[in-house]
């Protein structure tokens, strides 16, 4: 029998999942699986998706709805409960389970490149994928800042970034979609000019490889790393979930 397995979000021209499945499939041997994207212009169409594919065992969750989704699961993780948002769903017998499987490809990808020097750091926006970066944060004890276009309760905007706060933060994390194709030419607000080599920019962006704001950065010497690793961690992390 075929098992389903797919990615929601919208809109998703720049999907890495399929791509990435199939080929595993292939490279594994995996037999009787498919993997395919399902754009959903509103999340309530994803009721109707289920109805009408009910060979579906595993959704992997993108922009904009990892949060959104919530509300029609059945059960979360632990991680996922803590978090506040799902990118990945496991489906048995009609029961739909919420995981975060974004958090261990982060964290596996972060401290790769990571410094004792790396004791701070700044999280430039404040949805779904910010939360799974927070929890990591937290879980290595490093302090970060949040940061987003206006402020609110324990968040700063993006025009109160001075030069002295980038030199105390030098970890910085893109969690937004700024910079991500088509719109190569938009990059997060910062001063740029207060980077060093001493610096790390983490950008959750994989398409293009090497967005504005990480090419800032290497300009000024710092560390850089796209979320091509992140992905692929999730990825076989959601994976591992959906077949145990």
């Amino acid at each position: 029998m075929l098992k389903k397995y797919g990615l929601i979000g919208y809109p998703l021209s720049h999907s890495f999942s399929k791509g990435y499945f199939t080929e595993k499939f292939k490279k594994e041997g995996i037999k009787n699986a498919a993997y395919e994207t399902y754009p959903l212009e509103k999340i309530s169409d994803f009721t109707t998706l289920l109805q009408n594919n009910p060979e579906l065992v595993g959704l992997n969750v993108t922009i904009p709805y990892k949060e959104a989704i919530i509300p029609y699961l059945d059960e979360l993780s632990e991680e996922a409960k803590k978090i506040g948002a799902v990118n990945t769903i496991k489906i048995i017998n009609g029961k739909k389970i919420g995981y975060n499987s974004d958090v261990v490809g982060f964290e596996k990808s972060l401290i790769q490149h990571l410094k004792p020097t790396h004791n701070k750091a700044l999280v430039l926006g404040t949805g779904g994928a910010a939360k799974a970066v927070w929890f990591v944060l937290e879980k290595l004890n490093i302090p970060y800042l949040k940061v987003s276009r206006t402020a609110s309760e324990n968040i700063i905007a993006y025009d109160t970034i001075s030069i002295d706060l980038v030199k105390e933060y030098p970890l910085i994390i893109n969690t937004t979609p700024l910079g991500m194709s088509p719109k190569l030419e938009t990059k997060p607000d910062i001063p740029y000019q207060a980077l060093t080599k001493n610096h790390f920019l983490y950008d959750l962006v994989y398409n293009p490889q090497t967005t504005l704001f990480l090419e800032m950065g290497q300009k000024m010497g710092a560390t850089i790393q796209n979320g091509l690793p992140m992905l692929h961690g999730q990825a076989e992390r959601s994976w591992e979930l959906w077949n145990t």
